[in-house]
């Protein structure tokens, strides 16, 4: 047998793309409601999505309130995407069972 190695590198990350099927997830999650600036829950915003160059940057609320505390995460990779949207669904989740 050869000893072949895989490097396969993963795609490069497009945040134009990652943004909007971003906001196709949390629109699939039918709990969050798109407004002007970022995601609300009930009233009050707890999501602020932003393209940043290369990357996206978004705002979570530690939890909803009428000004919340922000946790900032830049995204860089779908790895990235995919970690931020398990941490976004154990939130709503949390947010939820504390009402």
């Amino acid at each position: 047998m050869s000893e072949e190695t895989w490097d396969i590198a993963p795609p490069p990350f497009d945040a134009g793309q990652a943004l909007l099927t971003l906001k196709r997830w949390l629109r699939d999650q039918r709990v969050l409601a798109e407004r002007g600036e970022g995601w609300c829950l009930g009233a009050d915003l707890v999501l602020k999505l932003a393209p940043d160059g290369e990357a996206l940057k978004l705002h979570l609320a530690k939890r909803p309130a009428r000004t919340p505390e922000w946790d900032v995460f830049t995204l860089r990779s779908a790895l990235d995407t995919r970690k931020l949207q398990d941490e976004i669904k154990r939130r709503l989740t949390r947010w939820k069972d504390e009402e």
